[in-house]
């Protein structure tokens, strides 16, 4: 499928882009936010939204070996478009959207330049060389001045103290706090969201992140500025013994290796004037290269029983449960009942000390388990660790698609500096030459990648349920689950692998690693699969307990996570609580959390087409304030004139399939 531009070229005045003096100025299509790029001893922008300015002068730089690109910049061209463009986005919240936006390029002597682009919802800009030879980088400047000390939610690095800040999973809680108290010994991932007051919100993220490391964040602790951070290059490599995971020794004093002409990742500003704006922003992935695989046609999304989170932990079986074929065809069978299309093979299914992924245990029969998996229209996705997957890539590709596995569930990058974001492309493009979706965890935030490879059809970098096995009350996980579908949710997909059985208020939750529990309702848990943008979901609790809450596991799985063909979000406030509406063909789907605040809602169906509708709805019960799993199933009969009242309790939610008569 082919996307189409329409690009006009106009006089400067008439397109909203136009210059003073050194001073280029670059408005949105509906003319709301205007940049202001000015070109003097350095280049600077800065941004106005509606009259309100979000971002004072800014500096931008490439700063190489012997020279810096952005220092004494003289212009030698600028170029202006406006363009339309229909961007299909397959496993997406919608299957194709329309992007518009005013660009300039301003081309400097030296053989550099930058380019600007306005869209109503944002603001991005990129540095392009056009150099003969490879250069080093050894760093760029990114400045994010802010006029005043405004409220930030930021993710830092979890690496522990004095440890290398660049080496962790990227999931961590939301910290909420002025720009002025930023931890100055630590650095934040993005996307970051600045808070202005009064419904204004700017996020900063990235996208087309390749051959390049990736962006964090840094405040000094005293002024309202915020600047870019990144690893540098790996100098020395060696690997951890327990799942052979290779981590930086030591780097060099630069970030990047570089080919002489090339573009440089988008840094994005993105613009809400509400909150329900924010997890629709479209951005990162209409500004990520477009599809390199070809046809995508045999890419499948879908739910997936899974193994890990609860720790192969059936029961009431004549076998001892584990990695082993007894156990597998157990969750095979659990998926084949239910139409679920995948189980994952997680850690386990190779010896993860040795590093080989060709060699697989002794106790299970992969070829039979393949086959007895077909069998029941079930598939296999392998979890494995980047960089053993990344030395053994194509003969593990080789093998393992002529076996039949579907893809891999890839583990443990945990970096993002230009060597991780290489392996992340080597894997891509053989994964898709080889017809193998992925599943990647333990990674930096989505930079517009399931874009340029449709292959990869899900993304960690999310505090997600894993977290409950080790983590305390005092891990606020209902007040993260309603920040981050507003920010993290900008970027891309998560695999948050929702879908507990074991439901805990928060006076009753507690961490248990082989039989764990969330936080919140059930109510709260069956809403996860519709909130989050996940064409790949878990099931991340234990078959036998799916079993015998049939009724809750017939709606989890009955919940489309792919062929969405619209998305809304109908009323929300980042931090408090959410209600989302995916619309498949004629049906419609409303998830609803809150934090640990109770809420009534009132749902205002007007956006439903003409005639009766089936409603099925699960809301929390009357007890799910003590007893988190309890909750009530109702059925009616609606129409676009109802209007529902429902009450979340302190952590909980509301789910609810809308099905035309």
């Amino acid at each position: 499928m082919k996307s189409f531009k329409i690009v006009s070229v106009f006089l400067m005045c008439c397109m909203g882009a136009f210059a003073y003096g050194k001073d280029y100025i670059l408005k949105s299509p509906d003319g709301k936010l205007v940049t202001t790029i000015n070109v003097d001893k350095q280049i600077t922008y800065s941004l106005n939204f509606a009259g309100q300015q979000l971002l004072n002068k800014s500096s931008i730089a490439l700063i190489l070996e012997d020279h810096v690109l952005g220092q004494d910049p003289q212009v030698a061209s600028k170029k202006i478009k406006t363009v339309s463009e229909k961007v299909h986005s397959p496993f997406y919240r919608v299957p194709s959207f329309i992007t518009d936006y005013n660009e300039i390029n301003l081309s400097f002597k030296g053989k550099y330049s930058v380019t600007f682009r306005a869209y109503n919802d944002g603001v991005a800009y990129r540095f392009n060389t056009s150099f003969k030879e490879p250069f080093i980088l050894k760093n760029e400047l990114a400045e994010f001045n802010f006029d005043q000390d405004y409220t930030t939610y930021m993710a830092y690095s979890t690496a522990a103290k004095n440890k290398d800040p660049y080496a962790m999973a990227f999931q961590n809680l939301y910290v909420k706090a002025p720009l002025t108290s930023f931890d100055t010994e630590n650095v934040a991932f993005l996307p970051v969201t600045v808070d202005y007051a009064n419904g204004v919100k700017l996020t900063i993220t990235e996208s087309d992140l390749e051959a390049y490391p990736g962006m964090f964040v840094k405040g000094d602790g005293k002024t309202t500025s915020l600047k870019g951070e990144f690893a540098s290059y790996p100098s020395r490599m060696d690997y951890h013994p327990w799942r052979h995971m290779s981590y930086v020794v030591e780097r060099n004093d630069y970030i990047a290796k570089s080919e002489g002409t090339r573009s440089f990742p988008w840094r994005i500003l993105a613009v809400s004037e509400n909150d329900t704006q924010m997890p629709l922003n479209n951005l990162v992935y209409a500004l990520a290269s477009p599809n390199r695989i070809g046809d995508y046609s045999w890419v499948k999304g879908g739910k997936v029983a899974w193994d890990w989170w609860n720790d192969w932990g059936i029961y009431g079986v004549d076998f001892k449960a584990g990695i082993n074929m007894d156990t597998y065809k157990y969750y095979i069978d659990f998926a084949a009942e239910n139409g679920i299309e995948f189980i994952v093979l997680d850690e386990g299914w190779y010896d993860p000390k040795s590093g080989d992924m060709l060699m697989v245990i002794p106790e299970l029969d992969l070829p039979e388990l393949v086959h007895y998996a077909k069998s029941k229209n079930v598939d296999i996705i392998l979890w494995t660790v980047f960089n053993v997957l990344d030395e053994q890539l194509e003969a593990a590709c080789k093998k393992y698609a002529e076996l039949g596995i579907s893809g891999f569930k890839v583990d443990f990058l945990d970096r993002d500096d230009q060597t991780a974001v290489d392996m992340v492309y080597r894997i891509a493009e053989a994964t898709a030459k080889h017809k193998l979706t992925l599943d990647l965890h333990g990674i930096y935030k989505p930079t517009g990648l399931n874009r340029t490879f449709p292959n990869i059809i899900n993304f960690e970098s999310v505090f997600g349920m894993e977290e409950m096995k080790w983590s305390t009350v005092e891990k606020d996980m209902m007040q993260y689950d309603v920040i981050m579908p507003y920010i993290r949710m900008m970027a891309g997909p998560v695999d948050y692998t929702p879908g507990a059985m074991r439901n805990a208020s928060k006076k009753d939750f507690k961490d248990i690693y082989y039989n764990p529990m969330s936080q919140g309702t059930r109510c709260h848990q069956l809403a996860a699969y519709i909130v989050h943008d996940s064409p790949l979901t878990m099931l991340a609790d234990n078959p036998t307990i799916y079993r015998k809450e049939q009724e809750c596991t017939d709606f989890i799985v009955s919940i489309p996570n792919t062929g969405i063909d619209e998305t809304r979000i109908l009323q929300g406030k980042m931090g408090e609580y959410i209600v989302s509406a995916r619309r498949a063909g004629t049906d419609w789907y409303i998830g609803g959390m809150t934090n640990w605040e109770p809420r009534e809602v009132i749902l205002d169906l007007s956006f439903l087409d003409s005639g009766d509708y089936t409603a099925t709805i699960f809301k929390d019960g009357a007890n799910a304030a003590k007893q988190a799993a309890d909750y009530k199933k109702e059925e009616q009969v609606v129409t676009s004139q109802t209007r529902l009242k429902l009450l979340m309790v302190p952590g909980g939610g509301i789910a609810i399939s809308l099905k035309k008569r």
